[in-house]
């Protein structure tokens, strides 16, 4: 079924509509997306993972290596380059080696465990020399001596039957050989063999001596790829045979015990429902040893220690007190440079086999191995995937600089709880799947955060550079948090500007000459408002809509607008010069300049994105907004530029300000006090401005006391002494006054009801 019919171009999933939703969607996924492949990487197990983890075990080692303790059961008498200097070179005839298992024996070892596969018989024999001698009269003598004496093969047998030996094999995949299995299997759970490391054929002892031994041991390794000795093998598999190690069957012999109990998954105690999942633990004698699935072990290592070994020399020539091998196991190996097998454990670059047997069964007897249950891995897993969540959720809400320091601190916590874990109880809690879940979640939301960074602020840039001045802009992408989407309620100062007798104006143009005009009239006027960190939220033909303190925070908002205001006259000032030279607006000479009435009122107001979910402005709604719009109306009924209501001119007291009227404007039930603006802070410490303002106050004073002569005389008388566009409002103010004066109302009271917009 496909997955988009023909015609609907709609997935069968939900997408998100709104880009709050689709911005969250797109985070998720920045968090799952490292999440998954942590969990990919953690099942999977590519190479490079499993060398990580055995990197960091490896560095625990060296660093807290565990500690010899020279009471340990386990001695090495050691082939080393010493004996082979003081007694001839390796291999050595094997009555000698019989000798020093007579030796051991009149000490008292618990047992002898022969690192060494003696797969043929002994070329230093005398039959064996014998065969390299010419046929004389002589060497007849020589064969009949011979045979009367027993061979080194015969006595080394001879030896080990009187002594609890173990004799050492090599498992192979080459051909079948009989194995000389000592020991039996008593198999609880699933059969072991599913799960043992697996061989076909064996290099194994001479059958004299492996009937003499009471026990064959495989002397095999399993190294890692870097070939570092990390796990042992304690039972292998040799086709339908289950053969243990040389130093389980050490353990063994030294017990005098003669089965081996292996635990697997569905045994009594252990159950997996059903599921083959491995083995559990191995039992040899009275010592029970957890395993891994495949029974191999995890061994602690200590560093090499030269008081673990004895010098076969010094045994051969009875130089060694009974102490040290009384009731022990003993293993006996060549360690000499280049006769031996060495090989890389986590603490040393190159030891003596023969040494890592012996550091095995002191784990055995001694416990403390190295342990990683079965279920670790899930719960590392698991812990990862949570901690990830976690770094993932916190990252938005917290500063970078915290942020880093708290994923590094994560990070720690994660290896130091590895770490306390191997020290204190021995486990392998491996912090390399937490590790790469922080630092994968922590580095894909960054980069997605720093990327949703960028986009806000281009995002911001872009909804508002037509609106506000480019250092507005910058602060906001700077910050776009500041920038507060769907409403807020905030104190605001509002402007509405408009250009009186437009609609005549406008007769005279056709589209052209008229939205030349209006470029020429709209651009210096916005320029003006953006300068002064004003918003222009909207353009009503000739109107202009503008306000301060949104959407940053401007404390001096009333006083920036109403700054800009006075700006604004200017620039229109310019203009009608300019456009008395090229009368763009079709007028002649004759025609009076353009004219704008600005109206300015401050309050709180809601603020924020307003629409629908398809298209939205930035704009600002409450009864401030009102007010603004009715006072810029009030300047055509006061022939004055600018006006603005009292919270205005409070909040702005550095300007020169003087009080027109207390007013009712259209649609509001309560009167408000306008004040009109007649310059900057140097108009108001003017003495020229100090004299108006007192011929203004007696002049509203005579007015709203009813005294209609009075108060047109101090208005003509303002008119007179004040210039320019000043004049028209004294004018206006003393007909209303003369008009007053000869109706004499009888119900009359010093508030203005205006009736129109």
């Amino acid at each position: 079924m496909p997955l988009l019919r023909p015609g609907n171009s709609e997935p069968p999933w939900p997408r998100p509509r709104s880009r709050r939703a689709r911005r969250h969607w797109s985070y998720g996924s920045a968090v799952g997306v490292p999440l998954i492949v942590t969990a990919l990487l953690a099942v999977v197990q590519p190479a490079f993972m499993p060398d990580l983890s055995n990197l960091v075990f490896d560095w625990y080692q060296r660093l807290a290596p565990r500690v010899w303790d020279p009471a340990a059961p386990v001695r090495i008498v050691a082939i080393d380059d010493e004996s082979l200097a003081r007694l001839g070179q390796w291999p050595w005839p094997r009555a000698r080696i019989a000798e020093m298992e007579a030796r051991l024996r009149a000490l008292d070892t618990a047992a002898v465990a022969i690192d060494i596969v003696f797969a043929e018989p002994d070329r230093a024999s005398a039959e064996n020399l014998l065969g390299l001698l010419p046929p004389t009269p002589g060497r007849a003598l020589l064969e009949q001596e011979v045979a009367a004496q027993r061979s080194n093969d015969v006595l080394l047998a001879e030896a080990m039957a009187a002594t609890p030996t173990v004799l050492g094999a090599i498992l192979t995949d080459g051909e079948a050989a009989t194995y000389p299995v000592k020991h039996g299997i008593a198999a609880a759970g699933d059969e072991p063999r599913l799960f043992l490391p697996k061989f076909s054929g064996a290099v194994v002892p001479l059958p004299g001596l492996s009937a003499a031994a009471a026990g064959v041991g495989a002397l095999n390794w399993l190294p890692d790829h870097d070939q570092v000795v990390r796990r042992v093998p304690l039972l292998m598999a040799l086709r339908e045979q289950i053969v243990a190690s040389i130093a389980v069957e050490a353990l063994r012999v030294a017990q005098g015990a003669s089965t081996i109990v292996v635990r697997a998954s569905n045994a009594s105690g252990h159950s997996a429902f059903g599921a083959q999942v491995g083995i559990n633990a191995v039992r040899i004698g009275d010592i029970e040893i957890a395993t891994d699935p495949r029974g191999e072990i995890r061994v602690r290592y200590s560093a090499s220690e030269p008081r673990r070994f004895i010098a076969a020399w010094k045994l051969l020539a009875g130089e060694v007190d009974r102490a040290e091998v009384q009731g022990r196991v003993v293993l006996v190996g060549v360690t000499a440079a280049g006769a031996g097998d060495r090989r890389a454990t986590p603490v040393d670059a190159s030891v003596p086999g023969t040494e890592i047997q012996a550091q095995v069964i002191e784990q055995l007897l001694a416990g403390g191995l190295l342990a990683r249950p079965d279920w670790l891995a899930g719960a590392e897993l698991l812990f990862a995937i949570l901690v990830g969540l976690a770094v993932g959720v916190a990252l938005p809400r917290v500063a970078t600089l915290p942020a880093s320091a708290g994923a590094a601190l994560l990070i720690i916590a994660i290896a130091w709880a590895s770490w306390r874990a191997f020290t204190a109880h021995g486990v392998l809690l491996d912090p390399i799947v937490p590790g790469v879940a922080v630092a994968l979640t922590y580095i894909t939301c960054v980069v997605w955060l720093y990327r949703d960074e960028q986009q806000q602020r281009r995002f911001v840039r872009a909804a508002f550079g037509r609106y506000v001045s480019p250092a507005v802009v910058a602060r906001l992408a700077e910050d776009p948090s500041r920038l507060v989407l769907g409403g807020e309620t905030r104190m605001l100062t509002v402007m509405f500007c408009d250009i009186r007798g437009f609609t005549p104006l406008a007769e005279r143009l056709d589209a052209q000459r008229l939205t030349r005009f209006m470029n020429e009239y709209l651009t210096p006027m916005t320029d003006v408002v953006l300068a002064r960190g004003g918003t222009i939220d909207k353009y009503v033909g000739d109107a202009i809509m503008a306000f301060w303190n949104a959407p940053l925070d401007t404390p001096d908002h009333a006083d920036r607008a109403a700054r800009a205001a006075l700006a604004m006259t200017r620039e229109l000032a310019r203009l009608n010069a300019q456009w008395r030279v090229t009368r763009i607006d079709g007028r002649d000479a004759a025609d009076d300049d353009v004219r704008i009435g600005i109206g300015l009122a401050s309050g709180d107001c809601s603020v924020g994105n307003f629409g629908s979910l398809q298209r939205f402005d930035y704009s600002v709604l409450g009864d401030v907004v009102n007010l603004a719009a009715r006072i810029e109306g009030a300047t055509r009924f006061y022939r004055a530029d600018i006006l603005a209501s009292q919270q205005t001119r409070d909040l702005a007291p550095a300007l020169a300000w003087l009080e027109v009227d207390h007013v009712r404007l259209k649609g509001k039930s309560e009167a408000v006090r306008i004040f009109m603006l007649v310059g900057d802070e140097a108009v108001r410490q003017h003495a020229d401005f100090a004299a108006w303002a007192e011929l203004h106050e007696r002049m509203l004073a005579a007015y709203r006391g009813g005294d209609f002569a009075r108060a047109t005389a101090l208005a003509e008388k303002a008119q007179a002494s004040v210039a320019g566009r000043h004049q028209d409002l004294y004018a206006a103010f003393a007909q209303r006054c003369r008009s007053l004066g000869q109706s004499r109302p009888h119900d009359w009271a010093p508030i203005t009801v205006l009736e129109e917009k």
